[in-house]
């Protein structure tokens, strides 16, 4: 009788643990169906081969597939868990000209992209790609020197730049070139704002936001604003080469004074770069009640132009939670008297909360995404997927010396010719060390 009340408790407290055990996570299958954002292009151009990459954050393991003549691609038994994907295809010039009848002389290319998607049983046959065509630009951001370099032996964010190159055969100028710096939100969490599916601010819900934009997905508005000077023609990039705007235009390899008369050195040279030779620099200091004493003014190199600041100096987010973006105004749009919009609260802004530009997607030249190395910190994507459908970031972020390098696509008469799909996973890579006008 002993022996069957211990074996029956027994039986009791096997089944009670298995009921509180955790139910088992099964691999799942994924479907992924694409299909053009425009219903008339999508009736003319082909589903088939549509290239699809799937990137599990957590793991960083990577796969990429082709969609069949339904625009459909399948992958059995993944792990459910959070994913990037993106979808992309090229059309040469001469195939879309004949499927559409539209006449064009570069190829066109359509991108989609989901990021940080978190695949379960419940929707993983229910995944939906939009594909969007985006502009190839002549102006390409080639090179973006975000992470600064040692906080203690190297120049910190001091020696920061962006580059920008002209990937045509044909002279361009750089005047009245504009430069973006994005704000958008930095995480996932806070309930002080109206957010989108994605984590991203609602612009829609911006005060005093016209009720006939959408303002989401045909805007970016920057934190930082800056444009090239000039009188049209003042300042010829030949084909092939490139524009350097430096925040300090000073050796950052060699001692210098700083602006309240004290000397500003690095312990090693050697993580940091030479920005004497850049063609425009940042000067924040006429804005700022107390400029900071790093921010020289080189009289050797010219100014960008401060349409809108953010902080104390042109100083780029050194882990890498922003974008860029560069644009030219058509001849009608007066960028100067473009509206600005508070970040939508959902209490009431202050009277004196600051606003941001409202700049149209269709001025966009070229846009780049960048996020954290670290999947765990990387935050609600800026950019929609016609200017940019993915992101790009250094390996060992902030304060690393390192810079986001554009992809080489060829090599014609002797000019390199950068690679442009709108999609800065797939074109750029990294330098080790900044390399202000250097290729990869």
């Amino acid at each position: 009788m002993k022996k069957l009340l211990i074996f029956l408790l027994s039986a009791i407290v096997i089944s009670g643990c298995k009921k509180n055990q955790e139910p088992e996570i099964k691999p799942v299958d994924l479907k992924i169906a694409t299909k053009y954002a425009s219903d008339e292009i999508g009736k003319k151009l082909p589903l088939l081969d549509i290239k699809i990459d799937i990137k599990n954050i957590n793991t960083n393991v990577s796969q990429t597939l082709k969609t069949d003549a339904t625009g459909t691609a399948s992958l059995s038994g993944i792990a459910q868990g959070k994913y990037d994907i993106s979808a992309s295809i090229t059309i040469s010039a001469a195939s879309y000209t004949s499927l559409t009848g539209e006449i064009v002389d570069k190829p066109i290319i359509f991108n989609a992209s989901s990021k940080n998607l978190t695949i379960t049983q419940s929707n993983a046959g229910n995944i939906q790609l939009n594909l969007v065509s985006g502009t190839i630009g002549n102006w390409l951001i080639k090179q973006i020197y975000y992470a600064g370099s040692n906080t203690t032996t190297g120049a910190s964010f001091r020696d920061q730049f962006i580059e920008i190159y002209n990937n045509t055969d044909s002279v361009l100028y750089a005047d009245s070139l504009y430069i973006g710096e994005l704000t958008g939100k930095q995480n996932y969490t806070g309930s002080t704002y109206y957010t989108q599916p994605n984590g991203q601010y609602d612009w829609n819900k911006s005060q005093n936001m016209p009720s006939n934009v959408d303002a989401n997905n045909d805007y970016i508005y920057p934190r930082a604003l800056l444009m090239i000077p000039g009188t049209g023609k003042q300042y010829p990039v030949q084909p092939g080469k490139s524009i350097v705007i430096a925040q300090t235009a000073i050796n950052h390899k060699a001692p210098f004074t700083g602006s309240d008369g004290k000397t500003i050195t690095v312990r090693d040279p050697s993580l940091t770069i030479d920005l004497s030779g850049a063609d425009f620099e940042a000067y924040y200091a006429p804005f700022l009640a107390k400029p900071l004493a790093s921010d020289v003014d080189n009289p050797a190199v010219p100014n960008v132009e401060v349409l809108s600041y953010f902080g104390t100096d042109l100083i780029l987010d050194a882990p890498g939670r922003t974008g860029y973006a560069i644009f030219k105004g058509d001849g009608i749009t007066e960028v100067k008297k473009l509206p600005q919009f508070p970040y939508p609260t959902i209490a009431l802004p202050s009277s004196g909360a600051d606003k941001y530009y409202q700049i149209p997607n269709k001025l966009i030249i070229d846009a780049v995404e960048i996020q954290p190395s670290t999947a765990s910190a990387r935050v609600p994507k800026k950019l929609v997927a016609s200017l940019d459908a993915g992101y790009t970031y250094v390996p060992n972020s902030s304060y690393s010396s390192q810079s986001v390098i554009r992809k080489t696509a060829a090599t014609e008469n002797g000019r390199i010719i950068l690679k442009d799909t709108n999609n800065s996973s797939e074109d750029f890579d990294y330098f080790t060390l900044a390399n202000p006008r250097g290729f990869k």
